[in-house]
C-alpha cells in the first residue's frame, strides 16, 4: 500500500471537534478521507466537512472505489491518512477490496430506527453489529474509543 493508514474512525458525525481537538494530535494525518458514496457525490457537504478541519489539513471525500485507489496509488506513498465512515460497512469494503486495516475505532453512531444502543455513544443495528463482526472475523480489531484520553472498550464488551 503507498499510503499509510494512521487511523480509521466511525462516526456518523465525520468531522467535529473531538476529531479536530483529539484524534489527529494523537494521529497526526496528512489527508482525511471521508469514505461515503454519497458525500463524494455532495460538494456542499465536502465544503462544510472542510470547513469544519482544522486549518492546514487536507480533506476529501471518496468514494469506496476511489479510496482504495487513492491508499494503492503510489503518489500518496509516505502520506499519513485518516480514514472516516458513518459506519462498519465502507470499513468492511475496502478490507474486502484488499486494504490491510488493523484496528477501528467506533465513536459515535448516533441512536435512530432499526439500531439498538450499545453504550451511551454507539447504537447499531443488526446488521451493523454482523458488519463489525465479520471485521474482527477477517482480523480487524474493531472497539469503542470516544477520545484517546479515555479507555479502549473492544467489540464483544460492548455486545
Amino acid at each position: 500500500m503507498a499510503a499509510e493508514i494512521s487511523l480509521v474512525r466511525i462516526d456518523d458525525r465525520l468531522i467535529h471537534g473531538q476529531v479536530v481537538t483529539a484524534w489527529l494530535k494523537y494521529y497526526p494525518s496528512d489527508v482525511i478521507v471521508i469514505v461515503d458514496d454519497g458525500v463524494a457525490k455532495d460538494a456542499l457537504m465536502q465544503r462544510v466537512l472542510r470547513a469544519a478541519a482544522p486549518k492546514g489539513s487536507t480533506v476529501v471525500a471518496k468514494s469506496i472505489a476511489d479510496t482504495i485507489a487513492f491508499l494503492n496509488d503510489d503518489a500518496n506513498t509516505g502520506k499519513k491518512v485518516m480514514l472516516i465512515a458513518k459506519g462498519p460497512e465502507p470499513i468492511e469494503q475496502l478490507v474486502d477490496g484488499g486494504i490491510a486495516i488493523k484496528a477501528v475505532v467506533l465513536g459515535g453512531m448516533g441512536i435512530k430506527a432499526g439500531r439498538k444502543k450499545l453504550n451511551r455513544n454507539v447504537s447499531a443495528s443488526e446488521e451493523e453489529v454482523n458488519c463489525m463482526k465479520r471485521l474482527v472475523e477477517k482480523g480487524t480489531e474493531v472497539g469503542y474509543h470516544l477520545v484517546p484520553q479515555e479507555s479502549y472498550v473492544p467489540l464483544e464488551k460492548l455486545l
